[in-house]
């Protein structure tokens, strides 16, 4: 049983935005709904992307998505990082450093797990290199990182 969920607020649209995260997330479900009389909309609902559980609540309007909650999802690959970035980004804003809001309001962490490697290394001027070409990036490109990182 996972122990913490993260449990997120919408006005009214609770159910699009949990059908568009499980369409953009290959491993994920919807696991239960439940819904203001028979056939309303929903209250709330718990969701799976990835293997992790989300919770949903039809809120209202009192509260908004900030950027200092963000959910960072590692990618292995540039494709990985390109197929994200272009769904979770329609509709949305896109930001500097591999963030994104979506449609909702969410922000998204779309970086590629070879970024922490690179900035981690030893040689403080590779590091240096990565950092600086990324600061220059919107979405994160695994090829021009590795450019930097080169002596």
């Amino acid at each position: 049983m996972q122990k913490i969920t993260p449990f997120l607020w919408f006005d009214n649209n609770a159910e699009e935005a949990m059908d568009f995260y499980v369409s953009i997330f290959k491993n994920s479900k919807i696991i239960n709904v439940q819904r203001k009389g028979k056939n309303g909309p929903i209250f709330t609902a718990t969701f799976q992307l990835e293997g992790q559980k989300f919770f949903v609540l039809n809120g209202g309007p009192q509260f908004k998505f900030t950027e200092a909650i963000s959910f960072f999802v590692n990618c292995e690959t540039q494709k990985e990082v390109d197929t994200l970035w272009a769904k979770l980004s329609k509709g949305g804003v896109i930001q500097q450093c591999g963030w994104l809001k979506d449609k909702y309001g969410l922000s998204w962490q779309i970086i590629p797990s070879i970024l922490g490697k690179l900035l981690q290394d030893k040689d403080p001027e590779r590091s240096k290199r990565v950092m600086d070409a990324m600061l220059k990036m919107d979405k994160i490109d695994i090829k021009t990182l590795k450019q930097a990182y080169k002596p």
